[in-house]
Order: C-alpha cells, then sequence, then structure tokens
C-alpha cells in the first residue's frame, strides 16, 4: 500500500517548481470551472429568467465564436508569447464572469456568452503553447497528463462547492458563485505572470519561410486532427451517449449516471499519468491514439450488449462499458498531446495548436447530434456503428501521424 500511494504521489504531484505553480494555476481554474458549470444552468434560468431554449440557442452560438477563435489565439501566441495573452485572457474572464450578474437582457446575455466562449476556446491552444514553451518535447506530455489529474481533482471540488449554493438556492448564493469563479480566474491571470520560460532553441518569433497560415494549410495535419477529433468523440458519449441510454434501458437516470461520472473522474485522476507514458514521440502517440480506438470499440460493443440482457445485468454491463470507456479516454488524451506536441514545427507551436483544437472544436458541435441521433433513433446498432468508426479512426492514426511526421523535419529546416 505505500508503495502504491508513493506511486500515485509520484504521478500528481510535479517535481519542478514550475510545474508546481502550472499546477497550482490548473487546480484554481477547475474548482472555479466546476463550481460554475455546476450551477450555471439553473443560474441561467431560475435567477437570470431566460427559458432553456434561449439558452441553448445563445450558448450554441457562443460555442461557434469560440470555434473560430482558436487558431487566431495561436497565432498571436507565436508571434507575442503565450504567457501575457494567457494572463490577460484570465483577467478578461474573470470580468465577463462578473457581467453575467447584470446580464438580465437577452442581447447583454448573448454578448457576454459568445465573449466567455471566445476567452475560454483561445484559452486551450494558449495553455498548450505555454507547456510546451516551459517543458519542451521531453516532458510536455507528461506535464498535460498531471494537469489533466489535478483538472479532474478540482472539478470534484468545484461540484461540492457549487452544491452549498444549489442547496441555498437563492439569488445571493447564485451570486456568490459567480464571485468566486470571477476570482480564480484572476488568480489564474496572477500566477500565469509568474511563470516564466526559458527561451529554447526555435522559439520566439515568426520563422521565415513559412507562409501565414501554414497550419491550415499543412493537409497531412489536418487529417491527424480530424482523427483525433472523432475519437474524441468519447466526451459525448459519456455526457450525452450514457445518460440518454440508461434512459432508454432503465426508464432513471440519476444514480446510475451519479456511479459512471465519479468513477469516470476518480480513475482519470488515480491513472492518467501512469498510461500516458509512451506518448512524447509522435510515433508513441500514434500508438496510443490506435490502442484508444480499440478499446472504445470494446466499450461501444458492451454498451450495445445491454439491449441483449435482462434489466438484472443492464446496470453492472453499463458500469463495466463505462469503465472501459475510461481507459479509451486517457489514452486517446495522451496520444493528441504528444501528436500536439511533436508535429508542429519550430516557431509554430502556438499556430498548430489553435488548428489542432479546431478538431475539439468540431467534435463538440457533430458530437451531441451524432451520437444523440444513433443511440436514440438507431439504439443497440448505433452503438456498433460508433465503435467501428472508433476502431477504423484509431488504426488509421498511425499511418496518419507517420505521413504528417515525415513532413515535419522538411518544415522545419524550410523555417
Amino acid at each position: 500500500m505505500n508503495r502504491i500511494l508513493r506511486g500515485l504521489c509520484d504521478d500528481l504531484v510535479p517535481r519542478t517548481r514550475t510545474a508546481r505553480r502550472l499546477a497550482f494555476l490548473t487546480l484554481i481554474q477547475s474548482t472555479g470551472t466546476g463550481i460554475f458549470l455546476t450551477s450555471s444552468a439553473i443560474f441561467f434560468t431560475r435567477v437570470i429568467g431566460f427559458s432553456p431554449q434561449a439558452v441553448a440557442v445563445i450558448l450554441s452560438i457562443a460555442g461557434f465564436f469560440g470555434f473560430l477563435s482558436t487558431v487566431p489565439a495561436g497565432r498571436f501566441a507565436d508571434r507575442f508569447g503565450a504567457r501575457p495573452l494567457l494572463a490577460g485572457n484570465y483577467a478578461a474572464l474573470s470580468v465577463l464572469f462578473t457581467l453575467y450578474c447584470f446580464s438580465d437582457t437577452f442581447a447583454a446575455f448573448a454578448v457576454v456568452a459568445c465573449l466567455i466562449a471566445v476567452g475560454e476556446a483561445a484559452g486551450s491552444p494558449l495553455r498548450a503553447t505555454l507547456t510546451f514553451s516551459l517543458f519542451g518535447r521531453e516532458t510536455a506530455t507528461k506535464v498535460r497528463a498531471q494537469m489533466r489529474s489535478i483538472f479532474n481533482l478540482g472539478s470534484m471540488a468545484g461540484a461540492a462547492l457549487a452544491g452549498v449554493a444549489l442547496a441555498a438556492g437563492t439569488r445571493q448564493a447564485f451570486y456568490s458563485v459567480i464571485g468566486v469563479n470571477a476570482c480564480t480566474q484572476l488568480i489564474c491571470a496572477v500566477v500565469t505572470l509568474s511563470l516564466r520560460a526559458p527561451m529554447r532553441p526555435g522559439q520566439g518569433g515568426r520563422q521565415a519561410g513559412i507562409g501565414s497560415w501554414a497550419a491550415l494549410r499543412d493537409y497531412r495535419f489536418i487529417a491527424v486532427t480530424l482523427a483525433s477529433g472523432l475519437l474524441e468523440l468519447h466526451n459525448a458519449m459519456l455526457n450525452i451517449g450514457i445518460p440518454l441510454w440508461i434512459t432508454i434501458r432503465l426508464r432513471e437516470s440519476g444514480s446510475l449516471n451519479s456511479v459512471v461520472i465519479i468513477s469516470n473522474t476518480l480513475l482519470v485522476l488515480l491513472l492518467q499519468v501512469r498510461l500516458s507514458r509512451g506518448g512524447e514521440t509522435a510515433q508513441g502517440a500514434a500508438i496510443l491514439q490506435r490502442r484508444s480506438g480499440f478499446i472504445l470499440l470494446v466499450s461501444c460493443l458492451f454498451f450495445a450488449g445491454t439491449a441483449a440482457v435482462s434489466d438484472t445485468w443492464v446496470a453492472p454491463l453499463i458500469v463495466l462499458a463505462a469503465v472501459v470507456l475510461v481507459f479509451g479516454e486517457i489514452y486517446q488524451a495522451a496520444g493528441s498531446w504528444g501528436i500536439s506536441f511533436e508535429l508542429p514545427p519550430p516557431g509554430r507551436q502556438g499556430e498548430y495548436q489553435g488548428v489542432f483544437a479546431l478538431g475539439r472544436g468540431l467534435q463538440q458541435f457533430v458530437g451531441p447530434m451524432l451520437v444523440t441521433a444513433l443511440v436514440i433513433n438507431v439504439g443497440a446498432f448505433g452503438w456498433i456503428v460508433l465503435g467501428i468508426m472508433f476502431g477504423a479512426v484509431g488504426t488509421l492514426c498511425v499511418p496518419l501521424v507517420r505521413a504528417a511526421d515525415k513532413d515535419a523535419p522538411k518544415i522545419s529546416v524550410a523555417a
């Protein structure tokens, strides 16, 4: 037991001072995010007074604007540096979240929601670029794995704290939630400014010889981005597909879905760093992506199998399928980090990170509709179709990454 605990501590606790600061930033940010997301739907409908349909429309429009912001944010990171931009982004989000308290008209709410979506989406390539500049290719993937585990820890803490506001149910309690989230964003801005990245070969300044928007013209990298984005449909499975399927098979969604979410969070917290090993190179990351595709295929087959068993066995089989899903999720995340760090040429890390984030944005748009259509309209066969897609995309990841990796040295030499 002592050996296991020491291993967990080694996995989760960063060793360097810079990594510990980044861990603190991640913990604070995820706690604020967990507080807000857990209570935001009730805040928008009960406190501000919008209908659920209006909230859904506005958040969908906001998501579209966020989708458009990732590539420009990455290019700005290459030109001006990720650290000051990320700090400014956190500071702006602090102000914008506060403005939610005063957005009692439809137009005001729409503007604030769109600006927050842009800030949150832009933060993804900025954080990835900053992590790469702080730690380099050697350790950036492991650090991202540690940060993902810590993010889950903070999200659990935030959700628990939000429960206090939900229990109180008063307007003042929800305003306090908004205020706490705004304060966490401001703390993140200060911590970000304290992170100093050493200059590494190939960093800083624009690289000559690579035209504007080079990443968008790198069709091999675009293919890798789309493949990784399709594998990331496991998020839609977890957040939409599984709750809907539980409702269909058992006519209930609360308790069993809570078990699924809690087990998912804990397993990612405990295993993300350990299972991310081997993803430090492009080919190693591609192998993790392929492994993820096969595991997600097995998970989908288990979900499909719940349609053929008695009600007594449905719940245990759903939990088993959800646990298998976690391993596919972990391998996909680790593979995506290795690919996004290894394939960009020198001086273009931010721009390529912005393009890679488009794959995540694409699955956020397509995922809910695709998973809902397959699970609701097709049923068990829909799970099988989804699983075959995961297996096929995972298989393609290795040759796609190999082709993109062959071009990467040529682009670097041209730079």
